[in-house]
Parts: structure tokens; sequence; C-alpha cells
């Protein structure tokens, strides 16, 4: 397989999982804060996750309905040596940024807008509009304190200055949305704070077949068993705890095919139930 480019079709849609790069989390059980520590250790075992690592791909999504060509999340840019290759595998695939009519932003953490902007601080996507929820623009310019995040000022300042980077350049060009609605046809903005405050999950829909991107509704295969384990990264996490019931129900209820931005390349399956919970189904 291309570790750095997956096609696939929702319906009529032509699709494409397009790596920013990658990004190797230092500290796992982070991802799983609230986990009870034996429990987490037998967890990972069964899953053989190196507690002190793992490896997220950064992936973004081309979406070209025929009438409109849509990307989903632009990478983390020059946050890393091992990113900043969105642009570079868009190009290998025939796609310039010029190409990009909408750019769609999913939250405002760095691995989801670090390839807003190109090396003169510009818009990347020079002839698209960026769409963001309000809720989620509103707090990241608001210079938020980070109060409600255990995370140490290192991180929080780099979050910080990344929504400062990467979100203010792009207002020129920016349309806010505030429920769920279609933003081009096909393609829907669905509400799913918890993780950021206006986190937005889409739902593709094509000729009778449906793609549900997640983003960080889940940051790996053990949310979908463990519903109720949240990250050290999740600003509200009851909230972000029934957003993800809400969604992997919807998504186990209509047999979705499912992105989900942090786990393994891909990042495509299905969620399937199991008892109160959910198991993942990769593609």
């Amino acid at each position: 397989m291309n570790t750095e480019t997956y096609r696939f079709k929702v319906g009529t849609f032509k699709c494409l999982v397009v790596i920013d790069g990658t990004h190797a989390y230092p500290y796992v059980p982070a991802w799983f804060i609230n986990a009870p520590k034996e429990r987490l250790e037998q967890v990972l075992r069964e899953h053989n996750l190196d507690p002190e690592q793992y490896v997220s791909p950064y992936p973004s999504l081309v979406i070209n309905t025929g009438q409109h060509r849509v990307l989903v999340d632009t990478g983390a840019g020059s946050m890393e040596p091992t990113t900043g290759r969105l642009i570079p595998n868009l190009q290998a695939e025939g796609i310039s940024p010029e190409d990009i009519e909408t750019v769609i932003l999913t939250h405002g953490h760095p691995d989801h807008i670090g390839g807003n902007n190109d090396s003169e601080g510009k818009p990347a996507f020079p002839n698209a509009r960026y769409v963001m929820w309000k809720d989620e623009w509103d707090f990241w310019t608001s210079s938020p304190s980070l109060a409600e995040l255990e995370l140490d000022e290192h991180l929080k300042q780099l979050l910080l200055t990344s929504a400062q980077n990467n979100l203010l350049p792009v207002q020129g060009q920016l349309d806010l949305v505030d429920h769920e609605t279609a933003i081009v046809p096909g393609i829907r903005a669905v509400t799913a704070p918890g993780h950021t405050p206006g986190h937005m999950a889409i739902a593709i829909a094509s000729n009778g077949e449906e793609l549900l991107y997640l983003s960080d509704v889940v940051l790996h295969p053990i949310h979908l068993e463990r519903p109720d384990w949240y990250a050290v990264f999740d600003f509200a996490p009851e909230q972000t705890v029934t957003t993800r019931r809400r969604l992997l129900q919807q998504a186990a209820t209509e047999k979705a095919l499912v992105h989900a931005f942090h786990f393994p390349f891909p990042g495509l399956g299905r969620v399937i139930q199991k008892g109160d919970a959910w198991q993942w189904q990769p593609v």
C-alpha cells in the first residue's frame, strides 16, 4: 500500500486520503487519562501498543464531487521535521493548491490547521473559502487561557501560537457555520463538540453511500471499545464522551464508512456494535 495517499469512492464522489506526515506521541496513556491504570496496561498490551510511543499519521481528505473539490484539514505544516508533505503529495496526485475550492477545518489544533498558509504566511489554497464552526473560531481567536486542559505551559503556548499563526491569515477567505448545514452539495457540517468547543465532524453522502469523517471524536480504536475513556487534550471530557457515543451509534446504525484522523493509515473502516460499546473494522 502507498503510505502517502489512498484513493476510494463514496458513491460518485472521488476521495483521496493524503498524508501530511507523522508525529510520535511520547506518552500513550495521555490519550486515556481517566482509565484505571492496570486495566489500561492490559488493553494497551492487547492492542500491541507501546505505552511510550504511538506514531500517528496526519492525513487530510480530498473530496471531488464532480462539481467541487474540497479539502478537509491541512495537516501540521512545518510543526515537525516529519510533517509538511501535504502539498507535495497533492501535487504528486495532479492536484495543485489552486484547484482546491473549499477547505474545511474541523478544529483549531495544530495538526489540523498547520498547513493553512504558505511560507510567506499567505493562504496556501488561494482560491478556496475556508470553513470552520463559529464557536471554534471564536474560542481560538479570543486568546483563551486553556486552564481547562491539564497540559504544561509549553504545550498550551504551542496551541495558542499555532491558532494565531494559522487561523488569522485566512480570515479574509473564511466562512463560519453555526448549525448543521450543507457546505457544498453532499458534504455536511455535523456538530461534534467536546474535544474542542467547536469541533466539527463531516457527513459525506453520494448515490446512497455515506462517509462520516470523525476527525478527533476518537483518537484510537480503543476509544470505540472504551468510549468513556478520554484524552488529556479533550477540552470538555463529558461532552466528548456524549458526542462520541452519539456519532459512533450513528455510524454503526447507518453502516457508514468512517474516517478517523489518528487511526492507522488510511484511517478508514466501519463501526460495529459490540454490547454497549463498539469495535473498529478497518478497510
